[in-house]
């Protein structure tokens, strides 16, 4: 029997979510590695020399990066596109794709949910409130602006759903783990883009699990985690031993 693919990786991180919803899409099996964060060792050291997540193991290769490991599973793997195929399509994605994986990623995930969220969580004092503030008051409307007049009214970027999508959308579900909504009234197309893309079958099923992870205590989310999977097995999901590792969201 072929083994399934394995992730390593928290499921709560919007560059793993990306990798997940994109194997989903495609329709293949694998196992989920729930890492803890912010811990390690040689062996996690060793497949991703940068000690960040996502990393995707398949067989004998293992590489890390959302962007390559998607990119990988699009050229490997038949099923579902990842990527439009006509080139200026396929740039236009691999752009979004970079634009939502560095500066929503900035805006979102360090200056805004690390610093409110993960923070206070895994160091247990307050993140950088001017941060917070700013993001908010500047960096964020700003991003805001730019993806409103890229994101479609109605559907996806490019016809079907793809990697472009799903990474804008990742980030906004992090926001929103930090009490951040979407004004509705300023951002009309990317609010709507984002509830329709997160409510996507190669998403909703993920946010389940990030439940899980979010709510149990430290020392319970790794057999919180296990049960969930269990409970999963309609989807593709599994999940196995948690592999401790530093890690960037």
């Amino acid at each position: 029997m072929t083994k399934p693919l394995s992730v390593i990786g928290s499921y709560v991180s919007p560059y793993v979510r990306k990798v997940l919803a994109c194997m989903n899409l495609k329709g293949l099996s694998y196992e989920v590695d729930p890492i803890t964060p912010f811990f390690g060792n040689d062996e996690f050291r060793r497949l991703s020399p940068l000690c960040r997540i996502p990393v995707l193991i398949d067989g004998d290769f293992s590489v890390s990066d959302s962007s390559v490991i998607c990119a990988y599973l699009d050229e490997a793997y038949a099923g579902h596109p990842l990527f439009p195929v006509d080139p200026k399509g396929r740039a236009r994605a691999r752009w979004l794709e970079e634009f939502a994986d560095t500066r929503l990623g900035d805006v979102f995930i360090w200056n805004f949910f690390y610093q409110k969220v993960v923070h206070p969580l895994v160091w247990g004092e307050p993140g950088d409130q001017a941060r917070i503030d700013k993001a908010l008051s500047e960096d964020i409307p700003a991003a805001l602006h730019y993806l409103e007049g890229e994101l479609p009214a109605d559907g996806f970027l490019f016809g079907d759903i793809g990697a472009a999508d799903i990474s804008i959308a990742s980030f906004f579900l992090n926001a929103r783990y930090g009490g951040f909504e979407v004004d509705k009234a300023r951002w009309p197309r990317t609010a709507a883009f984002v509830e329709r893309t997160l409510a996507h079958p190669c998403l909703a099923p993920l946010l389940k699990l990030e439940d899980v992870q979010r709510n149990a205590d430290i020392k319970g989310r790794r057999q919180a985690l296990l049960d969930a999977g269990a409970r999963l097995t309609e989807t593709t999901l599994g999940v196995r031993e948690p592999r401790k590792g530093v890690m960037q969201l």
